[in-house]
């Protein structure tokens, strides 16, 4: 099962693939060795070194890129672990631990060259074999997050800095796949212990962690053998879990974090404060999740009841604060799968819901639905209002376990906002594919999905044709009843003016360039 989803925030990450057993369980607070520093201060430190004081909502559960690299958290484990390939400011798939790929005339063979003398911080050597660990554990461990990621793999061969990729299907899209979301790369020695790894993280990233207290602080130094390490020009790091929203913009102001994502309500004070505010590109949705196999949704009249129903407008006034859009599916205007054809297919219309429901059999009342979430949710309520004005009942009923019944496909009404995939194709066949894990309804899929995803596999990505051919996958899946898309909310970040401005990579925090304190920080 994907981890944790959340109702709130696009944070948390989401899992591809069925059910799986629960993640590992929470570690003990351990000490790796002495803090570089404690947070606080100013961002050079005495011997003038630039800290980054980065305060988050998203701290990682686990370190594991395994369990928790396939949403936001990925972004953090960034700061450990490198992957085959990156992602630049236009969504392209980028040179990063591989120097080069590249795919046999068929298109189901891909052959990743590593770039020569790299290694691990543990000073184990980044090669073909360490590819094939992480792929199969991946694929295999029990607790993984991104197996159903990898379905198009069918196995990795170690030529010594080669990793061969067998695949089987025609896919071109493994390159946008395998960056730093689905495929953070691992010491092989270190990941022979999983839980030992979810305690001391060893990649092939920028930094090391120095110091690690599971769920509330990591301190990080500067890898000198990263690949790229010339360019990044941030010496430590003190990464911590964000307190209540309320006390992150305090925080900044006063020099205690200068880096931090923030909630929409706490972008004006921030920026009263003096404090750098932007938004950060992604692929953030939200939408309320139902069960088609399952009454009342087993009734296509009642689906589209509740999706003309639904004023996404509410969503984006009440939760974003005007920061965040309305949307009807899971990619953002601009981007190449975005499909303006299907915009708006569905518009608020009261009255025309309270008419299908009419015909559907039902009258005002009728209906009285639990909507399942894990946590108090204010799009939650919005629901339960909206619903409320065209006759049906909605009961908010809160499982703090919600994953087991969500990702079992147990549960009949939901909700949860997701951080999408550099690999369009991913995004689509998690939402609407028959075992997508954000699929509420498996193993439903909408007439012509599987035909459109198969053929947006068999394109290559600098194929003239390819935008047309995903939009028209998009446009398919958007045929789903399973899925009333809602808003996007932004990566809102607020940041002090001594750190100089991020790369624009959609869904990614890279600090390749950045300073702070220095040359190239906003004056």
């Amino acid at each position: 099962m994907p981890g944790r989803l959340t109702p709130r925030r696009p944070g948390p990450h989401c899992r591809s693939g069925r059910p799986r057993a629960t993640a590992l369980g929470t570690a003990l607070a351990t000490v790796l060795v002495p803090a570089l520093s404690a947070c606080g201060g100013d961002a050079a430190s005495a011997n003038g070194a630039a800290t980054l004081k980065w305060t988050s909502t998203y701290f990682p559960a686990h370190w594991d890129p395994v369990v928790s690299g396939s949403g936001a958290q990925f972004r953090e484990l960034a700061l450990v672990y490198a992957s085959l390939t990156r992602t630049d400011a236009t969504g392209k798939a980028v040179p990063d631990l591989a120097e080069s790929w590249e795919y046999n005339d068929r298109g189901d063979r891909i052959t990743f060259h590593l770039r020569p003398g790299l290694k691990f911080s543990d000073g184990e050597p980044v090669d073909g074999a360490a590819v094939k660990a992480a792929v199969e554990r991946a694929q295999k461990q029990q607790n993984s997050a991104l197996f159903g990621d990898l379905t198009s793999i069918e196995s990795v061969e170690a030529k010594g800095l080669d990793a061969v990729v067998h695949l089987n299907q025609v896919d071109y899209q493994i390159p946008q796949l395998l960056g730093q979301r689905v495929l953070q790369i691992a010491s092989p020695k270190a990941a022979a212990s999983p839980e030992e790894l979810d305690r001391n993280p060893v990649g092939a990233g920028p930094f090391t962690v120095t110091q690690l207290v599971p769920g509330t602080k990591a301190v990080l130094k500067k890898n000198p053998d990263y690949w790229d390490a010339e360019n990044i020009h941030i010496d430590n790091v003190e990464l911590t879990s964000a307190p209540d929203a309320s006390t992150v913009v305090s925080g900044l102001r006063t020099g205690v974090y200068d880096f931090a994502d923030i909630d929409p309500s706490q972008a004006d004070a921030a920026e009263k404060a003096g404090l750098d505010v932007f938004v950060q590109p992604g692929f953030n949705a939200s939408n309320i999740s139902l069960n088609v196999n399952k009454a009342p949704f087993d009734n296509d009249k009642v689906v589209d009841a509740v999706r003309y129903a639904v004023d996404r407008q509410e969503f984006v006034d009440k939760l974003t604060f005007g920061h965040g859009e309305a949307t009807n599916q899971p990619f953002p205007k601009g981007y190449v799968a975005y499909d303006p054809e299907s915009e708006d297919a569905y518009p608020y219309d009261p009255q025309k819901a309270k008419k299908l429901l009419a015909e559907a059999g039902y009258r005002a009342g009728d209906i009285e639905l639990d909507l399942v979430v894990p946590a108090e949710d204010p799009q939650a309520e919005i629901v339960q209002s909206q619903l409320a004005k065209v006759g049906i009942t909605v009961d908010i009923r809160i499982d703090k376990n919600w994953a087991t019944p969500f990702f079992a496909k147990d549960l009949t009404f939901s909700l949860y906002s997701t951080t999408g995939r550099d690999s369009a194709v991913q995004t689509l066949t998690a939402h609407f594919g028959p075992d997508g894990p954000l699929n509420l309804s498996s193993p439903y899929q909408p007439d012509g999905f599987e035909a459109a995803v198969t053929k947006v596999r068999q394109t290559p990505l600098d194929a003239p044709e390819y935008p047309r051919v995903l939009q028209a996958a998009t446009r398919a899946g958007l045929e789903s009843r399973a899925l009333v898309f809602t808003y996007s909310s932004p990566n809102l970040i607020a940041k002090s003016k001594s750190v100089s401005d991020l790369p624009k990579i959609p869904a990614h925090i890279d600090w390749t360039g950045v300073t702070i304190g220095g040359e190239g920080a906003t004056p």
